[in-house]
């Protein structure tokens, strides 16, 4: 079971579910990603309109995505919906769904050399990696991109830390970002041309690193396109206005000009 959370589920939040049981007026279902939590799905939830057969729709045994509508800790109770799920909502968190799947058997991989079981890794280091990070899968990621130095914060046996960071080394690709900017560069001598290759050629070589790499592109006179490919906003930003800056004053010492226009995020 991914995600052993022992807490109880928020309102709006998608789980995923196994179908227990189905009545003429609705189905319960067990939450795979919570410790012996329980929820009911009313026929009036299952599908848009009229339901003739709920067994149409829902059956025992059946894997689905639900959206909480309620929850009651002090009865126990739990509303859930189908209907009120869109596809995309259900694809982006079947997604989730398997990255967990593939973290936990990571986590697993990691206590076999630890001599410990999967259970042990849930109880000993599970938790603090879902409070740092969210989820496993994210955690894995931030150790590739960042190395396990990234976890020295937690409180948890050194062992652990360096299990983790060798399997996130060397199973997992770290996430790259990509961020786009503007450059005008305009110089009037007769080697301008070459002095605006030479000075974007310059701003690539200053970032570029194993992790960080930039790319320009000449969109019309006197604009360039420049994109930063890093592990995070923050370090491709800090990269581009650093790239953006060499290339500007490049081009300003050889008696040309230059301004940097850089593209909000989401655009």
């Amino acid at each position: 079971m991914v995600l052993r959370r022992s807490e109880w589920p928020a309102e709006e939040e998608l789980v995923i579910c196994t179908i227990t049981k189905v009545f003429a007026q609705g189905a319960f279902a067990k939450l795979d990603e919570y410790t012996e939590k329980e929820g009911m799905i009313h026929v009036s939830e299952v599908a848009s309109g009229w339901v003739k057969n709920i067994r149409d729709f829902v059956r025992e045994g059946q894997k689905a995505v639900c959206k909480v509508l309620a929850v009651n800790p002090q009865k126990g109770h739990i509303d859930l919906s189908l209907r009120r799920v869109k596809e995309s909502q259900r694809r982006w968190k079947v997604q989730q769904w398997k990255r967990e799947q593939r973290a936990e058997k990571m986590i697993e991989l990691a206590a076999s050399k630890l001599g410990k079981s999967l259970d042990d890794a849930y109880k000993e280091i599970g938790s603090a990696l879902q409070d740092k990070f969210g989820d496993f899968y994210s955690a894995f990621e931030s150790v590739a991109a960042n190395g396990k130095e990234i976890l020295a914060d937690l409180s948890v046996d050194k062992h652990w830390i360096d299990a983790i960071g060798e399997i996130a080394a060397s199973m997992v690709v770290a996430p790259t970002v990509e961020v786009v900017g503007y450059v005008d560069l305009n110089c009037p001598t007769t080697d301008g041309i070459d002095v605006i290759k030479s000075a974007m050629m310059g701003a690539r070589d200053l970032i570029k690193t194993d992790e960080v790499d930039a790319e320009f592109y000449y969109v019309g006179s006197p604009r360039y396109r420049l994109k930063i490919i890093a592990p995070s906003y923050k370090i491709a930003e800090s990269a581009m206005q650093k790239a953006a800056e060499s290339a500007i004053a490049a081009v300003k010492k050889a008696g040309g000009k230059g301004e940097f226009r850089p593209v909000p995020k989401g655009e």
